[in-house]
C-alpha cells in the first residue's frame, strides 16, 4: 500500500535550491551517502556494544557500491541499523534535519570513540544533484518488514512496504540524462567510483566494496587474456594520523607526504599531534624540503584538507593554517566538525577556529625548536620559506611583530652567516644603540657599499638584507628589544666622536663655497651636498634622506603601479673630506670654478653607479671621463 506525502516544513523550491546552490561539486554527492552509511553502521555497532548483541562485530560491517549502466543506476547498501516506516518519514521527509542529534546526546553518556557523522538530512539530499529519482530500502534492525522511500522531488516522496534480505539500508540513485553542461554517466564509471572513494572516502572505518573488472591472464594459455569480477576494496580504511606515533616510520610519513601532496621530495619536517579537550582533533603537517614552483604567486593556494571522522570535507581550508604559515602541508580530521552545507557556514565553526589557533602555535612551536636546537635544519627552513615570515609581518602591518620577529633570520657583516634579531641584539658593541642594515642585490655587493665602512670600523655588526621585503619587514616592527633599526645608506649615522663631529664641523665652514657651488651645479638632481665622516676609504657616496630608501625605490619602480613608479628616495652626496679626491676639487675650485661643475657631475654619477642606479646619460658620462683622462695626461 502507497503512503504518498509532501515533503514536510519545506517546499520545492527550497530543495531546488539546495540541490543547485549548496555544493559546489555535484560529486560530493557520494561522499554524503557513503557518511551516512557509516553512520548507520556506527549505530549498529553501538547498539550492540550497549546491549551486549552477540554476532555483531565492526570487522563484519561493510559498505556496497553497484553501477548499472544498462538501467543508469547506482546503488549503495549498508548493513547497518536501518530505518523504520516512521524513521524513513521523519528523517528523509524533513530537509535539513539531522537524525544523528539524539544518537550524540547518548554517545556522552556511553562509549568512547564511535564515530558518527550524522548526515541524514542535507547530506543525503545531495543525491537529487545527481539522480532525478531517489529510492530507499530500509529494514530496521530488530524489525521484520521492510520500505522503500521514493522521490523524484516533483510532488514530494511516498513510503511503500518493500523486500529486503537484511537489515540495513539500500540507496538506488536513478542518474539525471546527461546533457551539454553536465556528464552523469560518470558516476556509472569504475575509475570514477574508485578515484571519488579514493578522494573522499578513503579513511571511513568500514570496507568499501565493489564488484570491479579486470583483465586477467586466461588459465592455461601465455598471452590471452579474458575480463573476470571480482571485489574490490576500494578505500584503506585506517588513516595514518590515526595510527600511534611511535608505531609510524619515517618512511611511511615520507611515502604518505609524497602521495598526498603529489611532491617528489621527502618532507623536510613532519608534525603529527593527537589534540583532546573542549575540540579535539589530529592534526598531520608537513613541512615541504623545498620551495614549491609557483608558492610565490598569486596561484599558490594555501590551506589544509579538512575531514570529518575520516570522511573528506574539503582540500584547501584557508581557515586552518594562517597566511603567514601558508608554507604548511596537511590534514586535520575533528570528531567535533559536522560536513557543513557550505563553505561559507564552515567559515563560521567556533570549533574549527579553535583548531586553527592550536596549529598556528603548534607550527610556531616546532620552528622555535628547530631554530633552537637543528640550526642547519632551520637555516635551510629559512632559505626556502623566511621570506614569508617576513611578509607576514609586513602585510599584518607589525600586527604580527610579536609572534615572527625571534624567528627572522638576516646575515650578518661579523658573522658571515644568517643570524636571528635576538643574537644581533645579545652581542651589540658597548655604546651601540641601534641595529645597523643596509640593502642590496648581494650579500658581496652589500659588503662593498662605501657606506658600511665607518659602521664596521666601529665595531658594529651590520645586517646585509637582500629579500625585496626586507626593509618594509624592518619598517614596519619599528625596533626590536627596544633597539630601533638603522640603515647605513640614510640619514645621519650619529657615530662619530665628539672630536670627529668638530673636525667635520671645521671642514664644512672652511669649504662651504666649494660645497655650495657643488650642489649648485648638480641642481634638482640631489636634496643636499655635504661633508662626511662616513666614509674611510672611498671618496664619495650617496645616501637618502629621511622616510623612503634607495632599496624601497627601487622595489616599487620594479611594481607594474605606476604611482609606485613615481616615487623617488631623496639623494644627498657625501663627500669624504679626507679623502685625496677632496684635495684635488680644492685645487679645481681654486683655479677654475666653471671646471669644478664637470667633476661635480662625474661624481654624482659614480655615486649612482655604486649604488646600484643607472646614469641619465651614459654618453656624456664617458665623454667627461675622457676628457679628464686626456688633461690628466697633459
Amino acid at each position: 500500500m502507497s503512503d504518498k506525502k509532501q515533503f514536510k516544513t519545506e517546499s520545492k523550491r527550497l530543495l531546488d535550491l539546495m540541490i543547485n546552490s549548496i555544493y559546489s561539486h555535484k560529486e560530493i554527492f557520494l561522499r554524503e551517502l557513503i557518511s551516512n552509511a557509516s553512520d548507520a553502521s556506527d549505530k549498529l555497532y553501538y547498539k550492540a556494544l550497549q546491549e551486549n548483541i552477540q554476532g555483531i562485530s565492526r570487522e563484519d560491517m561493510a559498505i556496497y557500491l553497484k553501477a548499472d549502466k544498462e538501467q543508469r543506476t547506482l546503488t549503495i547498501e549498508d548493513y547497518g541499523i536501518g530505518m523504520s516506516k516512521d524513521e524513513l518519514d521523519s528523517l528523509l521527509g524533513t530537509i535539513a534535519h539531522s537524525g544523528s542529534d539524539e544518537f550524540k546526546k547518548a554517545l556522552e553518556k556511553g562509549v568512547d570513540n564511535v564515530d558518527i557523522i550524522g548526515q541524514f538530512g542535507v547530506g543525503f539530499y545531495s543525491a537529487f544533484m545527481v539522480a532525478d529519482k531517489v529510492e530507499v530500502f530500509s529494514k530496521k534492525y530488530g524489525e521484520e518488514k521492510a520500505y522503500v522511500w521514493v522521490s523524484d522531488t516533483s510532488d514530494g516522496y511516498e513510503i511503500n512496504e518493500a523486500s529486503l534480505d537484511h537489515h540495513g539500508t539500500m540507496i538506488v540513485l536513478h542518474m539525471k540524462p546527461n546533457t551539454e553542461d553536465e556528464d552523469y554517466d560518470q558516476y556509472l564509471e569504475q575509475y570514477r567510483i574508485e578515484a571519488l572513494v579514493k578522494k573522499y572516502s578513503d579513511y571511513i572505518r568500514y570496507p568499501i566494496k565493489m564488484d570491479v573488472t579486470v583483465s586477467k591472464k586466461k588459465e592455461g594459455t601465455e598471452d590471452e587474456y579474458e575480463d573476470v569480477t571480482e571485489t574490490r576494496v576500494l578505500n584503506s580504511m585506517v588513516p595514518l594520523w590515526k595510527r600511534n606515533k611511535k608505531d609510524i616510520t619515517k618512511e611511511e610519513y615520507d611515502n604518505f607526504y609524497k602521495a598526498k601532496f603529489n611532491d617528489f621530495e621527502d618532507p623536510q619536517r613532519v608534525m603529527h599531534n593527537r589534540v583532546e579537550g573542549n575540540v579535539t582533533y589530529d592534526s598531520l603537517l608537513f613541512i615541504p624540503s623545498h620551495t614549491p614552483q609557483n608558492y610565490y604567486s598569486t596561484d599558490y593556494e594555501r590551506g589544509l584538507q579538512l575531514y570529518s571522522r575520516g570522511v573528506f570535507i574539503m582540500d584547501k581550508c584557508k581557515d586552518l593554517v594562517p597566511e603567514h604559515f601558508r608554507f604548511v602541508r596537511g590534514l586535520v580530521d575533528s570528531e567535533d566538525l559536522n560536513l557543513n552545507i557550505s563553505r561559507e557556514m564552515l567559515q563560521h565553526d567556533r570549533s574549527l577556529k579553535v583548531i586553527a589557533d592550536r596549529i598556528e602555535k603548534r607550527i610556531s612551536s616546532e620552528l622555535e625548536k628547530m631554530l633552537k636546537n637543528e640550526r642547519e635544519e632551520y637555516v635551510k627552513f629559512f632559505d626556502n620559506f623566511g621570506m614569508q615570515l617576513k611578509f607576514g609581518i609586513y602585510n599584518s602591518y607589525g600586527m604580527l611583530k610579536d609572534k615572527l620577529q625571534d624567528l627572522l633570520m638576516f646575515y650578518s657583516a661579523n658573522k658571515k652567516e644568517l643570524i636571528t634579531l635576538r643574537e644581533y641584539v645579545d652581542n651589540m658593541a658597548e655604546g651601540q644603540t641601534e641595529i645597523y642594515f643596509a640593502s642590496g642585490e648581494t650579500t658581496n655587493k652589500i659588503d662593498l657599499l662605501p657606506q658600511v665602512e665607518a659602521v664596521k670600523d666601529k665595531g658594529y655588526d651590520i645586517l646585509y638584507l637582500t629579500d625585496n621585503v626586507d626593509e618594509f619587514c624592518l619598517q614596519m616592527m619599528r625596533d626590536y628589544d627596544s633597539k630601533t633599526f638603522k640603515n647605513v645608506t640614510q640619514g645621519d649615522l650619529n657615530i662619530e666622536t665628539e672630536e670627529e663631529k668638530k673636525n667635520l664641523e671645521e671642514q664644512t665652514n672652511d669649504n662651504k663655497d666649494m660645497i655650495d657651488a657643488i650642489k649648485e651645479a648638480l641642481g634638482d638632481k640631489v636634496q643636499d651636498v655635504k661633508l662626511t665622516a662616513r666614509l674611510k676609504n672611498h671618496p664619495v657616496c650617496l645616501t637618502s634622506g629621511e622616510g623612503l630608501s634607495f632599496e624601497m625605490e627601487k622595489v616599487l619602480k620594479a611594481m607594474p603601479d605606476a604611482q609606485a613608479q613615481e616615487l623617488k628616495a631623496g639623494r644627498i652626496l657625501e663627500i669624504n673630506p679626507n679623502h685625496e679626491l677632496f684635495s684635488s676639487l680644492k685645487k679645481v675650485y681654486e683655479k677654475n670654478h666653471d671646471a669644478l661643475k664637470d667633476y661635480a657631475s662625474i661624481l654624482f654619477d659614480q655615486a649612482l653607479l655604486i649604488e646600484g642606479f643607472t646614469i641619465e646619460d651614459p654618453v656624456d658620462f664617458s665623454n667627461k671621463i675622457t676628457k679628464l683622462m686626456i688633461e690628466a695626461s697633459k
